[in-house]
């Protein structure tokens, strides 16, 4: 009796066991790794791109904080209102009174978000096409956007008195959507209370420095708002400490970390990373860190470029951060949008280049995304219903495309968001079955033009993976008129009306 209840209880085991790993989402090296150390070499072992987010190919996040309250220059509004003969600065005096009267804090209370509502922003989200979201979770300001215990500023005690991080990721989990939390403080730290001639060119610290400004303020907890700790290895204990919390309270499934990470020592970096993947095998699940220039080893951490790019089709999946507005990255009133054409034209490029997209919203201070943003995520969304197969899950092509417009490499003067292209702009993706390839056309073509496209076709170097066996117009049923021949592709464009985005024409190939 005794055996037989031993079996019983035993098969149970194993029973529940199968039925719990089914259910488990797999991680990557779970059953290799059990521990990640902080150290490189034991790092280095994780993957830096899972394959969920060599999937995604477009992500979404938004620069909201005190420094939407005023709606004025930039988000660099708290480092500019304490410089000398700035316009920042002029304009704040003007409006608000003297930086000795009303400092950056006094922006908190003004902060109110009364209109935030994270359902309908993941909802949003997920109908411009994105699979992953979230919160710039700490600008260089220094005020956190998520419910701290190590940071006094912060938006659940005081301002809108609200979980932001919190609140937008539960409902973008229930949209479905991965999380990202991207932190820019390591530059809040106070580098500079030195000598005047480093008060006078400093730039590794977010806010302005000098005796008397309001920033050197010896007040314990105003201090930790500017970054000015007793000594700078406090403050990179209170950088990891914040990044932690938001691990242990929120698992996001993306880190992602602005310029300047460098300032951060090598093994406050270490340990982070660690910590941060450890947090995924804990969850059962596949994490990610996105970083900037050098500062975190491209083994494990996807590297981002600002408003930049790759000039040709890279092994690696990479990463680059745009915004919807024409230069800012917060919400200044009167600021204007790129044009859906615009934004999805550069994506594209991105995307043929094995890139991912982590387009940036502004929110007002009230947190309304205003109607202007709103109408260009809705075209970018109607064409991603369409066209999303040529987009999700695929990989790059042998050659990402060709024109006379191409983005170069490197951050901002690649112009990955900018660049104006067109329908002699071609660019290709394939399915990561290798049952398509997709060739899209930047543009929109003339009917009845039989289109060459001789770079792979025949027996060039650049042919698809696989023999064509039909051509398809996405987004209509029309039969598309094709031919290969021994040296060249073509395509004789349909007579249809064309989506004034982009063209996209899908190769069936067989495998």
């Amino acid at each position: 009796m005794k055996i037989n209840k031993l079996l019983f209880f035993g098969l149970f085991a194993l029973l529940i066991a199968a039925c719990s790993s089914k259910n488990q989402e797999p991680t990557q090296a779970s059953s290799e790794i059990t521990k990640y150390e902080p150290n490189w070499e034991s790092i280095n072992r994780h993957k830096a791109a899972p394959e969920w987010l060599a999937d995604a190919k477009l992500g979404m996040y938004f620069h909201w904080g005190p420094y939407s309250v005023p709606a004025f220059g930039s988000a660099w509004y708290p480092h500019n209102m304490y410089k000398d003969k700035n316009r920042v600065r002029r304009y704040h005096e003007e409006n608000y009174g003297s930086i000795y009267e009303f400092g950056y804090e006094d922006f908190i209370p003004m902060f109110k978000a009364e209109k935030f509502d994270p359902e309908d922003w993941a909802k949003l989200f997920k109908a411009t096409g994105a699979k992953f979201a979230g919160p710039v979770a700490q600008h260089h300001d220094g005020f956190a956007m998520w419910d701290s215990e190590v940071n006094p500023w912060n938006a659940a005690d005081m301002g809108p008195e609200r979980d932001i991080l919190g609140e937008i990721f539960k409902a973008l989990r229930k949209e479905g959507l991965k999380t990202i939390a991207t932190f820019h403080h390591a530059r809040n730290g106070q580098r500079n209370a030195k000598d005047t001639a480093e008060w006078k060119k400093a730039y590794d610290s977010h806010y302005v420095y000098h005796p008397d400004l309001p920033t050197s303020t010896t007040d314990p907890k105003l201090r930790m708002l500017f970054g000015n700790f007793e000594t700078i290895e406090e403050f990179n204990q209170y950088w990891l400490d914040q990044v932690v919390e938001v691990i242990d309270k929120y698992s996001p499934d993306i880190l992602w970390y602005d310029s300047w990470l460098n300032l951060i020592p090598e093994e406050k970096r270490m340990e982070m990373m660690a910590y941060h993947f450890n947090n995924g095998l804990k969850q059962g699940k596949e994490v990610a860190t996105a970083h900037k220039q050098e500062d975190l080893p491209l083994e494990s951490s996807v590297l981002d470029f600002e408003q930049g790019g790759r000039g040709d089709v890279h092994p690696l999946p990479w990463m680059t951060d745009i915004t919807l507005g024409k230069r800012r990255w917060m919400y200044v009133e009167g600021h204007p949008y790129k044009t859906a054409d615009l934004v999805v034209r550069n994506m594209i490029d991105v995307w043929s280049k094995n890139g991912i997209v982590l387009l940036n919203v502004s929110p007002r201070a009230d947190g309304v995304i205003n109607q202007e943003q709103r109408d260009v995520l809705k075209q970018i969304g109607d064409w991603m219903d369409v066209h999303g197969e040529a987009i999700y899950g695929t990989r790059p092509h042998v050659l990402f495309g060709y024109g006379p417009s191409r983005g170069g490499d490197g951050h901002n003067g690649a112009f990955s968001s900018t660049v104006n292209y067109g329908v002699k702009d071609v660019r290709f993706t394939i399915a990561k079955d290798k049952s398509a390839m997709y060739t899209f056309l930047l543009g929109v073509p003339e009917a009845g033009e039989k289109v060459s496209f001789r770079s792979i076709g025949g027996y060039h170097r650049n042919i698809p993976p696989g023999k064509i066996k039909d051509v398809k117009l996405l987004g209509s049923d029309v039969d598309v008129e094709w031919s290969l021949t021994s040296g060249d592709f073509f395509i004789t464009m349909p007579d249809v009306e064309y989506n004034p985005i982009a063209t996209v024409f899908k190769l069936d190939l067989e495998k």
